[in-house]
């Protein structure tokens, strides 16, 4: 017989899904949540629960519906002379749970099950993060509300503390299939490990707590999460800047977008192509750019965008709110305009007084920090220049006000600049 004859394919078909099915375990039951008293049994991914109907039904929970639709149905059946299993009433016949991860569903029970000492542990600095925020996740898929906002109380609690982001991976480590690398990068969400090694999954990472804060829309615990990446962007890793961009872009957070483009750009095109991630594909050297042509695009934009900013900033001063002991507005009105010209034109293309500091020409954002702190030092006679403050003496403190306003809206709306939009 011909090796690619049809009756040949389909035998070697059959004697691979044969060989496979025979090197897959079975289901194995859990060894805390298979209850022996349980009513229900459920399968996420290899692993076999059983626990009570009526535990699961609490808060209004997506799963008091699917019970409440599995007994009219049970009870359709028993109307008709077909006898058949119900779902859940054995090992053989489990509700499968797809989506979910067995860490997640164990998260869930132990909530459920769990007596008062051992949740008060979770809001302490001993809490095991990696559980609060598989239960995070799990709720809110299955609409635990108020255990929901439980977790993430909790979860807040635990990274409020001081460095505690410090042990955090920005990103997920590949799995141990994949290629060698010092670098980490992102998994699915929901990936477990117990799929393909018996070592535990990872706790999550930086970009895994962003997506779950916006996800539900907790901004307090996303705002711990922006800090940390702030901090990250600071510190200039191109990978990390990259991530930024992807997590920004992903969940429109415009300021942390802005933040992290306006690094990348600094950076300059030698750096972009630096921005790669190792592939969880098992061939040697794979790598995924983190910095599209899109992104490359919108990074030339910004470039452009800012650069015509800078232009014409020093040339529109924002309007002067005049103090009760001003006696000539208008003079005071034309000794800002001259100040906050001479401040963004001056101040930062060369020489200071005090030392000599250069900005890139698209450096927004480090000349406007630059001139905010030189002008409240002025003001606050910290640094004596004479003449500066000459004509605006009586709004001084307006002066510094209004610059204060005009630098925090563009800071706030840095990432319009990075805009493909023409």
């Amino acid at each position: 017989m011909h090796p690619d004859s049809p009756l040949m394919t389909m035998t070697r078909s059959f004697l691979g899904e044969g060989i496979l099915s025979l090197s897959m375990p079975g289901p194995s039951r859990d060894s805390t949540y298979y209850i022996s008293d349980g009513n229900s049994v459920f399968l996420v991914e290899n692993t076999l629960f059983k626990v009570h109907r009526s535990t699961l039904m609490k808060d209004k929970s997506a799963f008091e519906t699917m019970f409440q639709l599995s007994s009219e149905t049970d009870s359709s059946r028993s109307d008709s002379s077909v006898t058949l299993s119900t779902e859940g009433d054995a090992d053989e016949n489990p509700i499968r749970l797809q989506g979910d991860t067995a860490d997640e569903f164990r998260a869930l029970l132990w909530s459920l099950y769990a007596l008062p000492h051992e949740l008060l542990t979770a809001l302490t600095p001993e809490a095991d993060y990696t559980q609060l925020f598989n239960l995070a996740r799990i709720t809110n898929k299955y609409q635990f509300r108020s255990l929901e906002s439980w977790a993430l109380s909790c979860l807040y609690t635990y990274f409020s503390r001081p460095s505690a982001f410090d042990t955090v991976l920005t990103s997920t480590p590949p799995p141990p299939c994949g290629p060698s690398t010092s670098h980490p990068i992102a998994l699915p969400p929901n990936f477990s490990s117990s799929s393909s090694s018996s070592s535990p999954p990872p706790p999550p990472s930086l970009v895994q707590i962003t997506e779950l804060s916006a996800l539900c829309e907790r901004f307090d615990l996303l705002d711990l999460a922006l800090l940390r990446w702030r901090h990250l962007i600071g510190e200039g890793n191109p990978k990390d800047i990259a991530l930024a961009i992807d997590v920004g872009e992903r969940f429109n957070l415009r300021h942390m977008l802005g933040l992290a483009y306006h690094a990348m750009m600094l950076k300059g095109k030698p750096f972009w192509d630096t921005a790669v991630l190792s592939s969880s594909s098992s061939t040697e050297g794979a790598t995924t750019a983190l910095l599209t042509r899109e992104r490359r695009i919108r990074l030339l934009c910004g470039y452009h965008s800012l650069c015509k900013l800078w232009e014409t900033l020093p040339l529109n001063p924002p309007p002067l709110a005049h103090s009760a002991r001003c006696t000539s507005q208008a003079r005071c009105t034309k000794a800002f305009g001259a100040m906050w010209k001479g401040a963004l034109e001056n101040w930062t293309e060369g020489p200071m007084p005090l030392g000599v500091v250069f900005f890139q020409r698209e450096d927004v954002l480090g000349r406007l920090m630059w001139t905010e702190g030189m002008m409240t030092a002025i003001v606050r006679g910290e640094i004596p220049l004479q003449g500066v403050l000459e004509g605006v003496q009586a709004c001084k403190e307006n002066v510094l006000a209004v610059m204060s306003i005009r630098f925090k809206e563009i800071k706030e709306n840095l990432a319009d600049h990075f805009s493909d939009d023409f």
